[in-house]
């Protein structure tokens, strides 16, 4: 059992930076995939980037390509999400996710495990 614990989430303006964290308690997630999803109000959830067990494997959404990046530091038992140039439509509640795939996959249903969420506003 992992339990994931997302911080960083705030109010920031267009072309502002905010660096998301995502913490685990329970069990290493050297062991899992990592990723990103992000959900706004009355739209589905979607992925936002992943990355593998080892961190030498990344995938990112087409929009948040050379603006967002994930890493990961597993010594730390964290994940992070680096985001800038944020735009209007990048507001939303974003949720971290952990998956037993071998490789960063952007399907929810391939994640075991997530997140509360941490809400991301972008005023324009």
């Amino acid at each position: 059992q992992v339990q994931l614990v997302e911080s960083g989430g705030g109010l920031v303006q267009t072309g502002g930076s905010l660096r998301l964290s995502c913490a685990a308690s329970g069990r290493t997630i050297s062991v899992y995939s990592m990723g990103w999803f992000r959900q706004a109000p009355g739209k589905e959830r979607e992925f936002v980037a992943a990355i593998s067990r080892s961190g030498d494997s990344t995938y990112y959404t087409d929009s948040v390509k050379g603006r967002f990046t994930i890493s990961r530091d597993n010594a730390k038992n964290t994940v992070y999400l680096q985001m800038n140039n944020l735009k209007p439509e990048d507001a939303a509640v974003y949720y971290c996710a952990a998956s037993p795939a071998l490789t960063p996959t952007p399907y929810p249903n391939s994640y075991a495990y997530w997140g509360q969420g941490t809400q991301v506003t972008v005023s324009s």
